[in-house]
């Protein structure tokens, strides 16, 4: 069965930045390693603070919008019920790359 993410990201700034993967591990280190230009490369988007996985494709996509179009502070107020520190959830993931 696939799974699909749909996730948080932030800098040290506290910009905010919300996307969709079907591999998780692969794109947080896309990310973390600016391997993609655009906004998370300009913002150095390098810290995974929430995520919810799903075997549903459509739900993931129809999720991700959904936190796009909510305020950041109810963005802020999501990543809080479960990482209340706004950690990086990915620190420890990347001792080898993916």
């Amino acid at each position: 069965m696939k799974e699909y993410y749909v996730y948080i990201m932030s800098n040290k700034s506290g910009n905010l930045y919300v996307g969709v993967t079907n591999d998780l591990e692969q794109r947080v280190y896309q990310h973390k390693n600016k391997a993609t230009a655009g906004f998370t490369k300009k913002y150095n988007i390098n810290r995974l603070v929430y995520f919810e996985s799903t075997d549903d494709v459509t739900a993931a996509i129809t999720r991700e919008k959904q936190l796009k179009g909510m305020l950041r502070s109810k963005k802020i107020e999501l990543i809080k019920t479960t990482n209340p520190r706004m950690d990086d959830l990915s620190e420890e993931w990347f001792t080898t790359p993916p």
